[in-house]
């Protein structure tokens, strides 16, 4: 009896509130402006986002559900039953800010010495790479994200370590380079969560590359043999290793690598990372919707926490960094790139044929169902990424992003437009011989307009 005047009245407070009304001091409604939302990547937007992603395990839950395009395969079941439950799974490990310096010069010679990386007290000679200073404005974000991107372990790296011990040219040839300095990004020196000191591997070991002694973040790594690695290493230690996937392995070659969580055979081309922040989907089977940037920081936070066996996870402070710096990265400026009059007759063929797939800014685009590519479907229909799809991709400086296709199997924009690699009996395929099939988009071209197109994307 005494309860319901008061509900009454939270029901007509909620109704006020919910049609934008409110009451003056005598007690009659008016109208109230909704306040004015932040323009999105604007420096107020990015803080609440930032919020949401740190201090809200909500939004990272939901945040997380809304990205999964098909929640039924492995990589997302794993991610819904850990992620996000605030009570129990991934939230409750403990979080890891961990000791690590970047392989520089010196480090490598150590290694490859066969010497201990460090000398002394690892605890201690090991810096932590995070000082706790929370970033305030957007650049030191990505300042930060820079480090995170170089030297955060995504964990202990055997194969990189026995390279640099084996032979500084083995190394090299098969993808573990040195900057001109004799630094080797994307390898590091770490405390791993054991307490042993390792040899580990960060991000910008697979998506940075060394382009005439500098390192260039973003490109991919397609010197990188992980394949050649893995079987140098294991026949080295006497490792067991069944001969199918010995066979796989080799199969893969350089800038690619089988990164999902099946045992389908189903390696793909190492990717770019220019204008993350204009893609909608992310991985080339558009496993994640890309909708705020919490999407790309879930998938970098649930990845480091999958590649570190689960044990740990890192500040979200240093993956909200991370996202931050993915986003910044831009492709370094092609001076070889000219404009023509055959250039601009490029582009017309371009809009003509090609546009109405790769149609956003950065001339990616919505995802397609994998038969209509015809491209080897194993991937897109895969237990452990798989979605039936596979997404456009982007086409900044695609004119230096061989090879092509998810699957890295095209070597060249000229085959990539050549009906010749449908050939049953083609002999000249990437992968070996015979048949290169899918995406026929372009093959219908005469000479003239597929010289001219390929001009024109060699200017992207």
């Amino acid at each position: 009896m005494i309860r319901r005047p008061i509900v009454a009245l939270a029901i007509v407070a909620l109704a006020i509130a919910c049609s934008g009304a409110s009451r003056d001091e005598l007690g009659a409604p008016h109208e109230v402006t909704p306040a004015k939302q932040p323009d999105p990547w604007s420096e107020p937007w990015l803080a609440v986002e930032r919020e949401r992603y740190l201090t809200d395990g909500t939004a990272r839950r939901a945040a997380l559900e809304r990205s999964l395009t098909r929640p039924e395969n492995t990589y997302s079941r794993t991610r819904l039953d850990a992620y996000g439950l605030r009570t129990r799974g991934w939230d409750l490990l403990p979080v890891w800010n961990p000791r690590s310096r970047p392989m520089t010069a010196d480090l490598a010679a150590r290694v490859e010495r066969g010497d201990p990386p460090i000398d002394g007290e690892p605890a201690r000679a090991l810096p932590e790479l995070w000082d706790g200073a929370v970033p305030a404005t957007t650049a030191a974000w990505i300042a930060l994200g820079q480090r995170v991107f170089f030297e955060f372990p995504m964990r202990a790296e055997a194969v990189v370590e026995h390279a640099l011990v084996h032979q500084r040219a083995f190394a090299e040839s098969s993808g573990v380079e040195r900057a001109a300095d004799g630094s080797v990004p994307g390898a590091l020196v770490f405390l791993d969560v054991d307490g042993e000191v390792r040899v580990g591997m960060s991000c910008a070991l697979c998506h940075s590359a060394v382009e005439s002694g500098t390192v260039v973040p973003g490109r991919a790594r397609r010197t990188l043999d992980y394949g050649r690695l893995r079987l140098s290493y294991l026949k080295e230690v006497g490792g067991p290793i069944d001969p199918r996937t010995a066979r796989r392995m080799a199969s893969w070659g350089a800038g690619r690598a089988d990164v999902t969580e099946d045992d389908d055979e189903d390696p793909v081309a190492i990717p770019d990372l220019w204008g993350l922040r204009y893609e909608t989907w992310l991985t080339q089977a558009a496993t994640l919707r890309h909708e705020s940037p919490l999407a790309l920081a879930i998938r970098q936070e649930t990845q480091l926490i999958d590649s570190n066996h689960q044990l740990v996870r890192p500040p979200r402070e240093l993956v909200w960094a991370l996202a931050m710096y993915l986003y910044s990265l831009t492709p370094p400026t092609d001076v070889d790139a000219q404009w023509a009059p055959a250039t601009q007759a490029g582009e017309a063929v371009f809009d003509a044929h090609c546009r109405g797939c790769h149609a956003s800014r950065v001339l990616g685009g919505e995802p397609v169902p994998a038969w209509s590519i015809g491209t080897d479907p194993s991937l897109a229909e895969g237990r452990g990424r798989g979605t039936g799809l596979y997404r456009v991709p982007p086409l900044l400086a695609i004119g230096r992003a061989a090879p092509y296709l998810h699957d890295g199997s095209v070597s060249s924009l000229e085959e990539l437009l050549s009906p010749e690699r449908l050939a049953p009996t083609y002999p000249k395929g990437r992968l070996g011989w015979g048949s290169i099939p899918g995406h026929t988009a372009g093959m219908e071209l005469d000479d003239a307009a597929r010289a001219s197109l390929i001009q024109y994307l060699e200017t992207l």
